[in-house]
């Protein structure tokens, strides 16, 4: 017999919104629900449909308030505990996420969804191992189930495990061609593996599928820019913008590239809504690109651990420090170990270790080289690796097998850093040395070598890491290249044969407006004088030109410099009279070409470790005159020098004679000294000691 009695209002209404989702008609089928008030047989799933509506509406804090009384409502309902996962994970609650699809598993062990969801949440939470372990578990459940690819895919790439990644993410758009997801992933695991041709393709397909994804539109900017692409990078920059302003890291790689084509439409409006971000805890820049636009400090550590929280943080298996040995062994990781900036500043050091006190490997993750800078450093270590083509775990495995006491990342966070061959411990001791001009915000970097111009003892909060410090310059030289004879005029590079030349070979996108402008004033008081720039792209010296007309200077008095061999480029810095730095990102490897070629160079010194390299290196060749510590005074520095011939004379003779005598260029003292703090680091992790500020002798 049934039941004949009419429905109750709300359980007819429960039903009515049932067949307006079915049709599509979200929001009236949320409306209907609203008008009634469930009784207790409707409540749980009127409650679970109201979650679900808000969850598809968008209204997320809705959906969270529902679901938690629909869950209230039963103990038996994993399909409610999941959705409420994904609705936490959307609120930025992943550890929540998580604990719902633990309790959802618990009452349905083979709930793929919960399985997949599950990785998801475990992905965000740099919880690698075990998501890679709930999406297998997923994929058992359902093979040809595309998310539990993508998924597994992530946590591969997570682990470090490059290649592995890509397979899944190539698995995943076999299951399921027009989900973008996959496609932004191989993508992202392509430029990170140094192969960002071939990611275009996939960020490309991902941006056609999805063209209001901002995650395909950054990646797409970010291949374009690691292959120097610069005014496309810079349009997909924007677009990506457009869609999704808060991206992580997307406000400073937009800025970077204007930086780049010197461009600085907006530019006051985007370094304010950086720092305004970052004051607010969260991360619209990767450390890096924040350099050339940030004078605080301050600011760039608090972005520099913003990112290390983020992005790195991948589970290491514990490190059984090795015992000493009659040695201590110490381990250089970088991906410059060819005819580059780094490898030409420190070739010399790595050939003056004392190899009776210490074993010294190179570990090379960059690109595979036989150019005679790479043959002269496979000579000047004891071992050689070449390890551009094992992943992270690979790296570490062969690393702690030679039980490194020290490893010393040469790259920090500049392009192709391999960072989490450190978060994965290769050595009791880990210290940043040489390649990056700032704070990593890492726990697992010990120490960053300085010295007292670069970071004074009242700035060292700015600082996670402790502080070793040398004598004189961090910076090492190579005293053994050769003075390139000179062998060209003036007019070999465009300039006038007659009349006084400033210049400033850095990168682009060191140059921000206000050096720019402090150039233009310099060029207006100084009659018939030439600006020599670096040329890194053709728009950026239009850009450079159009601005100097704007500010009142002729077109033709900036000249532009092209790329040369290092040989050529030496040479030809005789024809500068005065090297004008930028601020608050100068000249590193650059200003020291200069100095060793006597030519002066005047520097604005500012608060960040970039913007004090120049007065480092000025200290350590005998020229600290050459500081100014404002641009009024560093504008004032450069037209007296200009008027004064005699003085710029006399400091080129001391320059030139600073090559045999100045510590800038004393190779075996500052190997030496850096020996002396290895000891000590050392010795402290030996006596069971914390890493602590220290100073060679």
């Amino acid at each position: 017999m049934t039941d004949s009695r009419p429905a109750r209002p709300c359980c007819a209404a429960l039903d009515a919104a049932r067949a307006l989702d079915r049709g599509g008609r979200l929001a009236e089928a949320a409306t209907t629900l609203a008008a009634t008030t469930p009784c207790e047989a409707c409540r749980a799933p009127a409650l679970t449909l109201r979650g679900s509506l808000a969850a598809r509406l968008g209204d997320n804090p809705a959906a969270d308030r529902w679901l938690v009384e629909a869950i209230a409502q039963t103990a038996d309902a994993p399909d409610t505990l999941v959705l409420h996962g994904v609705v936490l994970r959307r609120l930025g609650r992943p550890q929540e996420a998580h604990e719902r699809y633990v309790q959802a598993l618990a009452l349905a062990p083979r709930h793929v969804g919960a399985h997949v969801n599950d990785a998801n949440i475990l992905n965000d939470l740099g919880r690698w191992r075990e998501a890679l372990e709930a999406a297998e578990r997923a994929a058992a459940l359902q093979p040809a189930l595309a998310a539990a690819a993508n998924a597994r895919g992530v946590a591969l790439a997570g682990l470090g495990r490059g290649s592995e990644a890509m397979a899944a993410f190539g698995e995943a758009i076999r299951l399921d061609p027009p989900e973008p997801t996959a496609h932004v992933n191989l993508g992202n695991s392509l430029v990170a593996a140094g192969r960002a041709e071939e990611a275009l393709a996939s960020y490309e397909a991902a941006v056609a599928l999805a063209p209001d994804r901002a995650g395909a539109w950054t990646g797409l900017a970010n291949a374009r820019a690691a292959l120097r692409r610069w005014p496309e990078a810079a349009a997909a920059y924007d677009q990506a913008y457009a869609l999704a302003p808060r991206h992580p890291g997307l406000m400073g790689q937009r800025l970077h590239s204007r930086m780049r084509l010197c461009d600085w439409t907006g530019y006051g409006e985007s370094r304010a809504e950086i720092a305004a971000e970052l004051d607010a805890g969260r991360l619209p820049s990767t450390p890096f690109v924040l350099l050339p636009v940030s004078g605080d400090p301050m600011e760039e550590r608090r972005c520099a651990e913003a990112y290390a929280r983020s992005a790195l943080v991948r589970p290491a298996a514990p490190l059984a420090a090795p015992p000493p040995g009659p040695r201590i062994r110490v381990g250089y990781f970088s991906a410059d170990l060819h005819s580059h900036a780094t490898a030409h500043l420190m070739a010399d050091l790595f050939e003056t270790h004392d190899r009776a006190a210490f074993e010294v490997t190179a570990f090379s993750y960059g690109p595979r080289s036989d150019d005679p800078v790479r043959r002269r450093l496979a000579g000047a270590f004891e071992r050689f690796f070449d390890v551009s083509r094992m992943d992270d775990p690979a790296v570490v495995s062969l690393a702690r097998g030679l039980d490194l006491d020290i490893a010393v990342d040469l790259k920090g966070y500049t392009l192709g850093a391999r960072s989490g061959i450190f978060l994965e411990r290769v050595a009791p001791v880990q210290v940043s040395y040489v390649g990056y001009p700032g704070t990593l915000g890492a726990p697992f970097i010990d120490y960053l070598v300085a010295d007292p111009v670069l970071i004074p003892e009242d700035r060292r909060e700015a600082y996670s890491e402790k502080i070793a410090y040398l004598p004189d310059s961090y910076q090492p030289n190579d005293r053994r290249r050769a003075l390139p004879p000179a062998a060209t005029a003036r007019g070999d590079h465009g300039l006038p044969a007659e009349g006084f030349v400033f210049g400033c070979f850095n990168n682009a996108y060191k140059i921000t407006p206000d050096a720019f402008a402090a150039w233009m004033r310099i060029l207006r008081g100084c009659e018939g004088a030439v600006l020599w720039l670096y040329r890194e792209t053709p728009a950026a010296a239009d850009n450079l030109r159009a601005s100097a007309v704007a500010a009142g200077v002729a077109a033709e008095r900036l000249v532009f410099a092209d790329p040369l061999p290092h040989t050529q480029h030496l040479e030809r810095l005789r024809h500068m009279d005065l090297f004008l730095d930028t601020s608050p990102y100068g000249a590193h490897t650059t200003a020291s070409d200069a100095l060793w070629m006597g030519t002066p160079l005047v520097a604005r010194m500012g608060e960040t470790f970039a913007a004090r390299v120049a007065g480092s290196l000025l200290t350590a060749v005998g020229a600290p005159e050459l500081i100014a510590t404002s641009w009024e005074a560093y504008e004032a520095l450069a037209v007296a020098l200009f008027r004064d011939p005699p003085r710029l004379a006399e400091l080129r003779r001391r320059l030139e004679d600073g090559r045999a005598s100045a510590p800038l260029f004393g190779t075996p003292k500052l190997t030496r000294h850096l020996e002396g703090l290895y000891r000590t680091m050392h010795a402290r992790r030996v006596a069971g000691l914390a890493p602590d500020h220290i100073a060679a002798d």
